[in-house]
């Protein structure tokens, strides 16, 4: 039988909240799951741990992508099994992998869907799901996060990165599978397991998360003329095709700023650093998605 453990973002809400999937939990015979609930997301890996010794082989995440990260984090290289219910803003990993912002539907693609192997990423020791960002991006999530995104959802996060497109820019040195790539000033560094981000725009084009390889992508506009023929290329799908974005995939990933730059996993806001140090971890953790599963939704 599966021992389930449920690690619950209190600040989300979704559908009737967590009473609600209580109920659809018990509903599927899971009356009495190991249960934890946490004030912010950054508290989740000690719970995740505390879930895998009480012996659960299922952990069910409610919350958004930040909560997700942190549990991944914790529990990548593990046999466990994660669900996800998405109870946040953007949801990118659980968009991405067709699971809907549907409490009773996510329950039972948690504990009857099928079991897909998921690579993750790993910066500078830290593990991640979706993308790492560096400059602009982060900024954003920054300006974004707390109360303006509770207020405004998605249009908080439009807001935010408008009042950074004048940000100086910084100077990158990186190489991918050591070998030179790229050398100059950028305004942003991507580094993405999936290929979709808000609104299903594709920013990755045909990236998936277990082909073994992570993307980067460099961004080299400044100021908002620049930016918004970038943007414009990037929601229509065809980021690579701007003379303002560079691209290409690899297994390993070294970066080296000439200053501190505020960086991102998973949209989440971290601090300052000057190197990122990037590898893949191939089918490093097993991800409860819908049968069939689609690689993105818009």
């Amino acid at each position: 039988m599966t021992s389930v453990a449920v690690i619950a973002h209190t600040g989300k809400s979704l559908g009737g909240g967590l009473a609600e999937l209580r109920r659809a939990l018990a509903d599927e015979g899971v009356d009495n799951p190991i249960w934890f609930e946490v004030p912010k997301s950054r508290k989740a890996p000690k719970r995740a741990r505390a879930a895998l010794e009480a012996g659960a082989d299922l952990v069910i995440v409610w919350g958004g992508d930040g909560m997700v990260q942190r549990c991944i984090d914790a529990l990548a290289g593990s046999d466990v099994r994660i669900g996800i219910v998405p109870a946040g803003t953007a949801n990118l990993l659980a968009t991405n992998l067709g699971i809907p912002r549907d409490i009773e539907r996510a329950v039972q693609i948690a504990l009857h869907g099928r079991q897909r192997k998921l690579d993750v990423g790993r910066l500078n020791g830290e593990h991640f799901a979706v993308m790492a960002g560096a400059g602009w991006d982060a900024l954003m999530i920054r300006d974004a996060d707390g109360a303006l995104k509770e207020r405004l959802g998605r249009v908080a996060y439009v807001w935010s990165g408008a009042r950074h497109l004048r940000e100086e820019q910084f100077r990158a040195v990186i190489k991918v599978d050591d070998q030179p790539w790229f050398e100059g000033h950028a305004s942003c560094v991507l580094v993405g397991n999936i290929g979709r981000i808000f609104g299903g725009i594709q920013v990755f084009e045909g990236a998936t998360a277990d082909d073994g390889k992570l993307d980067i992508g460099v961004v080299t506009a400044k100021g908002p003329v620049q930016w918004t023929r970038a943007l414009a290329r990037t929601a229509v799908g065809k980021a690579a095709a701007s003379p303002f974005v560079e691209t290409t995939s690899a297994r390993k990933i070294r970066v080296k700023f000439d200053r501190p730059v505020r960086y991102e996993l998973d949209g989440g806001d971290r601090d300052t650093i000057r190197r990122m140090r990037i590898d893949i971890e191939p089918g490093a953790i097993t991800v409860c998605v819908p049968e069939p599963s689609p690689e993105a939704v818009p």
